[in-house]
């Protein structure tokens, strides 16, 4: 890994979403955590367990529909065994969210029930939802409520304010802006952060986040990379021998026929956030 990669965005309002949570953590009885399931350990913000202590809590690996159905397995295993609750979901059509409203509401019971012993009115599991940039937290929402009120866009940073959202009669959210943190201790997790869309594109290298990018395709996904664009049996060991390669084969060539590697980064960029490369997973099971 090129030490000189080096990826560190921490807007200030993020550092705002923290103090929130911390303040409005006691008001909720299970906290939802939003990975990516393409990146689950990249996109699990380090600081949140520190942050919600021993609150009960239910990961949702958003976005499973993009990535590699048997690494998920892998992780949801994983999860399980160290007694967390999980579910894969696909927040765009809706797959496993009943099942992870139906965890929500079970974890909360006990939370309910001490209440109702004490004499309060039964009342709605209370959630919120914690994630970083462009996980997918305002699509969930929106798939949980059945209408798109709560505003998105395929860009990090987008939702901002404190939302109390009632999604039924059994279940309320508190949904929070995105958390990253102020400096990444692993590079290579910036770095998938910033493949699938975590981190603006605009605040690192492209061409050494491409690097890493390609490597990680070469070792474990190569037959993608040869059947999407119609390259020969072996990859070239190097990043730019495969950039040589599939600038050839889409024709992006400047004058004198020299491949145009910045497109091809974009393309391959592009392609792999719209799945076009297949379905990949880019945190792999590490015992």
């Amino acid at each position: 890994m090129d030490e000189n990669i080096n990826i560190n965005w921490f807007p200030g309002h993020m550092a705002k979403a923290q103090r929130m949570i911390k303040d409005h953590l006691k008001l909720v009885d299970v906290v939802i955590e939003l990975l990516d399931a393409r990146i689950p350990y990249s996109s699990a913000n380090p600081a949140i367990k520190d942050i919600i202590g021993d609150k009960p809590r239910v990961i949702a690996l958003n976005k499973a529909d993009l990535a590699d159905p048997k690494v998920t397995e892998q992780w949801i295993a994983k999860f399980r065994n160290q007694n967390i609750q999980v579910v894969a979901i696909d927040s765009m059509s809706g797959k496993g969210t009943k099942t992870l409203v139906s965890k929500v509401e079970q974890l909360a019971k006990d939370k309910v029930n001490k209440l109702v012993n004490k004499g309060v009115n039964a009342r709605a599991a209370r959630a919120m939802i914690l994630g970083i940039p462009n996980v997918g937290k305002s699509s969930l929402i929106n798939r949980l409520l059945g209408t798109a009120t709560v505003k998105t866009a395929d860009k990090p940073g987008v939702t901002r304010g404190k939302q109390w959202i009632k999604v039924s009669r059994n279940l309320e959210l508190l949904d929070t802006p995105g958390v990253l943190w102020p400096k990444f201790k692993d590079i290579e997790v910036g770095l998938k952060l910033a493949f699938t869309g975590a981190i603006n594109d605009e605040v690192y290298d492209m061409e050494k986040v491409m690097n890493v990018f390609l490597k990680i395709m070469r070792e474990e996904y190569p037959e993608r990379l040869i059947e999407r664009y119609n390259l020969k049996a072996e990859l070239p060991q190097d990043s730019i021998g495969i950039l040589e390669m599939i600038g050839a084969k889409r024709g992006c060539l400047r004058s004198g026929g020299i491949v145009d590697h910045e497109k091809v980064r974009r393309i391959l960029l592009n392609e792999f956030r719209a799945s076009k490369l297949g379905l990949i997973t880019l945190d792999k099971i590490i015992d």
